[in-house]
């Protein structure tokens, strides 16, 4: 059996890897789990919630779909993808996806300008605006304290990167107003894996899910966890 943990964003919520899960639920017969972060969902509770905590929720959740399942991929977007990169050191990870992993972010002051910009450019693009305003508000609710947590989650899995052995596929958006395109290059470059790839989807914004370019990346995630690959990931004993 194989199973597929798709791990969301800061802020978010299971919504922003729902079609890419949905695409392959169709698809395959695998078990393919999006759990909610401790402090997420449809009502962001994030004051006084430890980053650690995120980490421990994602973990309980490859490891429960560890058990009943041989093989376990992981799917992760933006910090989600930082997560997932933690799993894949400690834990038998068979493949990583990582999509807009948000290994550098752009600061608020730069979000609000793309957001004016758009604002002056008269609703161009407006399939990306819902979710421009959807972080609006989201930045409204979201304490200080909890953008300090996701500071030093990225902190603490960057060190880890070269000691990541699982094939992995970077994906990145170049029209990403939140993750910059460097964060993809970084990523690639420090990461352990002898088979990684990197896909840079043109007309894509930071929600890859739910952008133009999708069915692209829904194509590409699918052949690349199907292919067999020449490596083997860590077997159990090699969890720390």
């Amino acid at each position: 059996m194989i199973g597929c943990l798709c791990i969301h964003g800061f802020t978010g919520s299971p919504e922003e890897v729902a079609p890419l899960a949905d695409y392959l639920r169709e698809r395959t017969d695998w078990m393919i789990e999006t759990p909610t972060l401790p402090g997420h969902g449809s009502e962001l509770r994030l004051k006084g919630i430890a980053y650690d905590q995120w980490i421990a929720a994602a973990e309980q959740a490859f490891l429960a779909l560890h058990r009943r399942c041989s093989v376990v991929y992981v799917i992760g977007f933006s910090m989600g993808g930082v997560i997932a990169v933690y799993l894949a050191e400690k834990y038998p990870v068979a493949k990583l996806v990582l999509l807009s992993a948000a290994f550098y972010y752009v600061n608020p002051r730069q979000l609000w300008r793309d957001i004016r910009e758009m604002f002056a450019n008269g609703w161009k693009g407006a399939r990306e605006h819902p979710l421009f305003l959807r972080y609006r508000n989201k930045m409204m609710a979201t304490p200080f304290s909890a953008v300090r947590e996701f500071r030093k989650l990225v902190r603490d899995v960057r060190p880890r990167l070269p000691r990541v052995a699982a094939p992995a596929l970077i994906v990145q958006g170049e029209k990403d107003g939140i993750v910059p395109l460097k964060s993809a290059y970084y990523l690639y470059e420090r990461i352990g894996s002898s088979e990684k790839k990197l896909l840079f989807l043109p007309n894509s914004y930071h929600h890859v899910c739910h952008s133009t370019d999708r069915h692209v990346l829904f194509a590409e995630v699918e052949t690349f966890l199907r292919a067999a690959h020449a490596h083997h990931c860590k077997s159990p004993h090699n969890m720390v």
